[in-house]
């Protein structure tokens, strides 16, 4: 689960406008990651995303490459490999730069169709998310990347044809729902899918893996990042409570379920966001240093079978590299590595 832009003070600003504890607030093994790039001491979403998706540190806006520009293979590819069912969840566009790390290899984050099509040959089970427009009919090449989809067996929906709680879902077909033509609206505006989106995802992914060897879903909470480039409290609130809800709903399934790590972090911090003095409880008052990425350590929340080996000091790629060896991905990787 990644808070796009989440740093320790926007997740502090969250757990003090609350009466209540937040679900991010059950977490207790901690820890903090190095999100820097191969080419900068500040990461962009891409380079972050690519350190998880893939354990290596890329150049800013590199979506699943080494250095180099050679195809690095994604954690997604590697569960597939093994058998395990696939999945992302996110208020972003499916092509954004977080989400196409886990499953697309471009040189630039911003090669929107082209990323469409690293999706068609991903193999991905079931993706919630906008950015329909860019699987749609397109002039450029001729292509319908939905029908293109539709011939592979996946079930093609969209917030044009019903909503994504009103569809029944068959499990045996892989599922992909497009929630608008562009961006999604933030929470403030009406967008609400997320928690359920995420709750439905699991329901699917384990119903959809007949061999029973498990699944990984990667949830992105995009538009805390948004809202912080903006400098926008009340919006980056509003994305952080709607997250930490979906957090709620993940614990609730890890917790019935009892073989499932969640991993809750963030690619990088945003807005270098402060809580400034004399604020009180549910009357904060927040400014922001930059309309930028910081160059901040990012904490990560582990919770389930494994949780504890995600605390203490660490680069970004040990995350991918933790989270591989958990799932036997790859034998030749050690827990306590060059990270």
């Amino acid at each position: 689960m990644i808070g796009d832009g989440m740093g320790l003070s926007a997740a502090s600003a969250a757990m003090y406008t609350q009466a209540r504890p937040l679900n991010l607030e059950q977490f207790s093994s901690i820890g903090f990651h190095k999100a820097h790039s191969s080419n900068s001491l500040k990461t962009d979403s891409a380079a972050g995303a690519t350190a998880f998706a893939c354990g290596v540190k890329t150049y800013n806006s590199a979506v699943g490459l080494n250095p180099d520009s050679t195809v690095c293979k994604n954690i997604i590819e590697l569960a597939e490999a093994k058998g395990l069912a696939t999945g992302i969840v996110v208020t972003s566009t499916i092509p954004h730069a977080t989400p196409a790390a886990f499953y697309a290899h471009q040189p630039l984050r911003v090669f929107y169709d082209l990323i469409a099509e690293d999706f068609l040959a991903s193999g991905i089970d079931f993706a919630v998310g906008g950015g329909k427009r860019y699987f749609d009919f397109r002039d450029s090449d001729d292509r319908n990347l939905i029908k293109e989809l539709e011939q592979k067996g996946y079930v093609v929906r969209s917030f044009l044809d019903e909503d994504l709680g009103e569809f029944t879902i068959n499990s045996t077909q892989k599922f992909v729902y497009f929630t608008n033509n562009e961006d999604p609206l933030p929470v403030m505006q009406g967008r609400n899918y997320l928690p359920y989106a995420s709750r439905l995802a699991t329901t699917f992914l384990e119903q959809h893996n007949e061999n029973d060897k498990g699944f990984f879903l990667m949830i992105e909470g995009s538009q805390i990042d948004w809202a912080a480039h903006a400098n926008q409290s009340d919006y980056m609130l509003g994305e952080l409570l709607d997250f930490d809800e979906t957090i709620g709903e993940m614990l609730e399934f890890a917790n019935k379920n009892r073989e499932t790590l969640i991993i809750v972090t963030g690619d990088h911090e945003t807005g270098g966001v402060a809580i400034n003095p004399k604020s009180k409880r549910k009357r904060l008052k927040i400014g922001f240093t930059t309309n930028d990425h910081t160059c901040s350590l990012v904490p990560v929340y582990a919770y389930g079978p494994g949780a504890e080996l995600f605390r203490g000091i660490y680069e970004n790629t040990a995350i991918n590299r933790k989270m591989r060896d958990l799932l036997e991905l790859d034998k030749s990787s050690g827990l306590f590595g060059r990270d």
